[in-house]
């Protein structure tokens, strides 16, 4: 594997890892969403990976193949006096749990940090090596 497809597959994981904190974020900011007028309350997303072959040399990287949105119930609370309330009385807020999704950020911005040291490295390696030369 050449140092140059290093910066291809880092780059990859880096790509995937952004779009799952940014649908992270939004869950975050959707998490005490109530029901809309239709009836239904934002729904929680997850990012899919899949593996992508990178060249010939058999090396594999990463993208999101989907997002997708949860099928769990929304969180129902009792409060009558809500305007968004049923007949019941029962309001309907999102099925974003907010400590999963923290969770989520944590693991993404890490791996997120861990590709972007491997491309830091790669690049110095090659600067050694360019020096190395002259």
């Amino acid at each position: 594997m050449s140092m140059f497809q290093v910066f291809n597959i880092s780059g990859s994981a880096v790509s995937a890892q952004s779009q799952r904190l940014n649908t992270v974020a939004s869950n975050l900011a959707n998490a005490d969403t109530v029901a809309g007028p239709d009836g239904s309350a934002y729904k929680a997303r997850q990012v899919v990976f899949q593996t992508e072959l990178m060249g010939a040399a058999g090396a594999a990287g990463v993208r999101v193949s989907t997002i997708n949105e949860s099928d769990a119930a929304g969180r129902r609370v009792h409060d009558p006096k809500h305007p968004s309330a049923d007949a019941d009385g029962y309001v309907t807020y999102s099925n974003v749990n907010a400590v999963e999704e923290m969770v989520n950020m944590i693991s993404a911005s890490r791996s997120y940090q861990n590709n972007v040291e491997v491309m830091n490295t790669a690049k110095t390696l090659l600067q050694k090596t360019l020096q190395l030369g002259s």
